[in-house]
């Protein structure tokens, strides 16, 4: 079975192949005739087909964002701040100069021109050295794999996660549903946990439950009502396979928390 670790490389490396050709794209579609006579220098001929395959960069931009978002929260979470404000606009900004020209701006097509000869202050190509800054820091995450000081715990625990919860799912099918609940219940406890230590937030019950977590991630705003509500549910089924012994709790219901807690563990960091 492929590990978290190389599932993270293929992700990673998928990422910034997209984010090469984004950049290209934005190029292209900001400066077409120079774009096209630098790449004929190298394809020559093929270079039309080139171009005919490069992305909108308009419409491929937000997936690729939303993803490479996702794994630098993960595996980079001291530039996530960085790379998010290279897409969105300065709250403080009054107004749109060269230098504080983001990709929002570039999506929504906003031009900055000045006086009736309409001078230009800013527009659509500054944002290409925006994305190249937001494709570095992607880059920057491939570094940290090579790096001997690369953090591999989280990723060695999603892997054990992973298994633990498998072994759930089979002990459920073969109607060992307390044991199941239990064992899908000690993997959520145990991601809370380390959430919890990535936000720096200290429990101070000695041995906490799922309930304390969950109250203490929401208290300090990592969490929103609507997601400590679902941990919350997940914590009540968990309650009735390890504590309630009079009601027995249903394959159904137990499918549920572990469908749960997948979601959480990979979304939630």
């Amino acid at each position: 079975m492929i590990s978290n670790l190389e599932r993270y490389k293929i992700d990673l490396n998928a990422l910034i192949s997209k984010g090469i050709q984004l950049e290209n794209a934005i190029q292209c579609e900001c400066f077409p005739g120079d774009f096209q006579k630098e790449v004929k220098k190298t394809l020559g001929e093929n270079t039309n087909d080139f171009i005919k395959n490069l992305p909108d960069f308009i419409s491929d931009y937000q997936l690729w964002y939303s993803e490479a978002k996702t794994l630098i929260k993960q595996l980079l979470p001291e530039r996530l701040e960085d790379f998010v404000r290279i897409y969105e606009k300065p709250k403080t900004r009054k107004s749109i100069t060269r230098e504080n020209y983001c990709i929002e701006d570039y999506l929504k097509g906003i031009n900055i021109t000045i006086g009736y000869e309409k001078k230009k202050i800013a527009g659509p190509e500054d944002a290409i050295p925006v994305f190249r800054q937001q494709l570095a820091i992607l880059k920057s995450v491939k570094k940290r794999f090579e790096s001997s000081l690369f953090d591999i715990q989280q990723l060695v625990q999603a892997d054990l996660f992973d298994s633990e919860l498998d072994a759930a799912r089979e002990l459920n099918k073969n109607k060992f549903t307390r044991s199941a609940g239990a064992l899908a219940g000690v993997v959520l406890e145990r991601h809370l946990s380390q959430v919890c230590n990535n936000h720096n937030l200290k429990i101070k019950k000695k041995e906490p439950s799922i309930s304390d977590f969950n109250d203490t991630l929401k208290n300090s705003s990592v969490i929103d009502t609507l997601q400590w509500r679902f941990i919350q549910h997940l914590s009540d089924i968990r309650n009735l396979c390890d504590h309630n012994k009079e009601i027995d709790p249903t394959i159904e219901q137990v499918d549920e928390l572990i469908t749960g807690v997948i979601k959480i563990i990979k979304t939630m960091f």
